[in-house]
């Protein structure tokens, strides 16, 4: 084995190039925009649920100082049951802030990007690589997973630690930034498809003669695991769901009797709401009735 072909990138970045999901944020020519709202969009959505509200969202926004000129409400509605309707408003804070400080023009710098209200450190290098090729390490949950196995020999990545799971990345991608592109998108791929968290396709993986992992047996990981989300089922998100489903679908305040009839313990229904109140998700009081920001 030469030294090229013990690299990483030089097994992955041509299994990308022949086997990558013909996803619409990978089509030439894709906006900066539609990058920027896909992945705000893809974080805890899998992908067959954000490609059709994908498509909706930038037909009806496709540019920044688009969604700018509408209002928050109409940002939460159109988000309508992907989860998590933060994201909404997050999104349509940055493309405020886009409009008015950029020019409408999404910005390619890290950390321009990171200045945007809601954009966290994983979606600033996402948009900087995917969408304007800057040479900046990209790492999620499956990129985690893939290290972890095959540089690692770790059967779990464990809990994300910043610094150094960059840094790891870092030292994976190649020095020419189209390259390092195709090694971030790659190396997600592999994690999305192949390198899955469980029954791992070895024998479908570009890395399979480099993985530490499948060298040492498989063994069992046996670090600290990342907390598990809580269960859907009964929770407070399960309500502020409910909520959040009148309020889309009013043309005005709903009155609080409306809302007393989608849970029916009180206590977690009302501290539901005050959770919505204080995220800016919602507005109103009981006297008043509730709706959504800006509506």
């Amino acid at each position: 084995m030469t030294a090229a072909e013990s690299s990483p990138s030089a097994r992955v970045i041509p299994w990308f190039l022949a086997n990558a999901r013909p996803l619409p944020w990978r089509a030439p020519g894709f906006s900066p925009w539609g990058v920027l709202v896909s992945e705000i969009m893809l974080q805890q959505t899998p992908v067959a649920r954000v490609i059709p509200r994908l498509e909706q969202w930038l037909a009806r926004w496709p540019s920044p100082d688009a969604l700018a000129s509408d209002s928050p409400a109409e940002a939460v509605r159109a988000w309508d049951r992907l989860g998590y309707p933060r994201r909404a408003l997050n999104l349509h804070a940055a493309a405020v802030a886009i409009s008015e400080r950029h020019g409408g023009e999404v910005p390619a710098d890290v950390d321009a990007l990171l200045a945007l209200p809601g954009i966290g450190d994983y979606t600033a290098r996402a948009v900087a690589s995917f969408a304007f090729g800057v040479r900046a390490p990209v790492v999620d949950v499956n990129t985690r997973r893939v290290i972890a196995r095959a540089i690692h020999g770790r059967g779990a990545a464990g809990p994300a630690r910043t610094r150094a799971d960059l840094a790891d990345m870092e030292a994976l991608l190649p020095d020419d930034a189209a390259d390092a592109r195709l090694m971030n998108a790659g190396l997600m791929e592999l994690g999305q498809v192949v390198c899955v968290a469980r029954a791992p396709r070895c024998d479908a993986c570009p890395l399979a003669a480099l993985c530490a992992w499948r060298a040492a047996g498989y063994p069992d990981y046996d670090g600290p695991r990342a907390p598990r989300q809580a269960r859907f089922e009964g929770s407070d998100r399960q309500v502020r769901g409910l909520i959040m489903r009148e309020l889309r679908h009013a043309d005005g305040p709903v009155p609080a009797e409306i809302l007393d009839g989608v849970w029916a313990d009180a206590v977690q229904r009302e501290r539901a709401l005050a959770g919505l109140l204080a995220d800016c998700l919602a507005t109103g009081s009981r006297e008043e009735g509730y709706a959504l920001p800006g509506s």
